[in-house]
């Protein structure tokens, strides 16, 4: 028989916020699969560091950090042969996630290629969206409010016209965008709605009133939150941990 994959979501980077279902997965795990940088440490592997079994046998899928296009297929093919490999002598797999393995995950890629061939089981976790919320201690959504998540990277135009149908939105990857996101929320008048968390969980992060923040560019792992609905409720101070 063969062995089954495990995508599991590790939440944002608080070792702690991992589920139990989770922690009892990797603390057994005989083979541990992850995403890695081509220079530097797993994110993904340092939030489950001290569950992982010494004698794991590990599979890094090394994932470049580029601003351009990178051939992403050849990666997660390659990837996707070597995890099979193993499932077919009926070990099982576990593929670490953060975040959520189904929510802007990097698992998806290795699910499509596998899950008609193998078993596959989801581990969910606790998404950067609601870990960023509760950073900045605002609800996301309440009643019928309407929540849509933007991708960043998308023209002005698209991003404005999705902010104007919605009560209330996330905004992800920010990054280099940064700028021009914060132009345009100013042109749309929801600067002071607003609100912005970088490194969510993690002793390094940091949560700005969006009007407050000073940089050019933002890390990775940063969001930007509003709400229009009609729930009074309203930004802390700005601060960092």
């Amino acid at each position: 028989m063969s062995g089954t994959l495990f995508g599991i979501g590790l939440g944002p980077g608080d070792p702690e916020l991992m589920t139990l279902k989770a922690h009892r997965l990797i603390s057994s795990a005989r083979v541990i699969a992850y995403p890695a940088p081509d220079s530097g440490e797993s994110f993904a592997r340092s939030i489950a560091a001290d569950v992982i079994p010494a004698d794991a046998r590990e599979i890094p899928i090394v994932v470049p950090m580029r601003v351009d296009r990178f051939p992403a297929q050849e990666i997660y093919d390659k990837a996707a042969s070597e995890i099979a490999a193993v499932l077919e002598t009926g070990q099982d797999v576990i593929t670490l996630c953060e975040g959520d393995p189904f929510f802007f995950g990097s698992f998806m890629y290795l699910f499509e290629r596998l899950s008609d061939r193998f078993t596959i089981e989801i581990v969910p976790g606790v998404t950067s969206l609601t870990a960023c919320a509760a950073q900045l201690r605002r609800p996301l959504t309440a009643r019928n409010d309407v929540l849509t998540v933007i991708p960043g990277p998308l023209p002005d135009v698209d991003i404005s016209q999705k902010i104007e149908e919605a009560q209330a939105v996330a905004i992800m990857k920010v990054g280099r965008h940064l700028t021009r996101l914060k132009a345009l929320l100013g042109r749309m008048g929801l600067l002071e709605r607003a609100g912005y968390v970088e490194r969510a969980s993690l002793p390094e992060q940091k949560v700005y009133r969006l009007i407050d923040v000073e940089a050019d560019t933002a890390p990775y792992f940063s969001m930007i939150l509003i709400y229009k609905g009609d729930e009074a409720w309203t930004l802390p101070p700005s601060y960092s941990s």
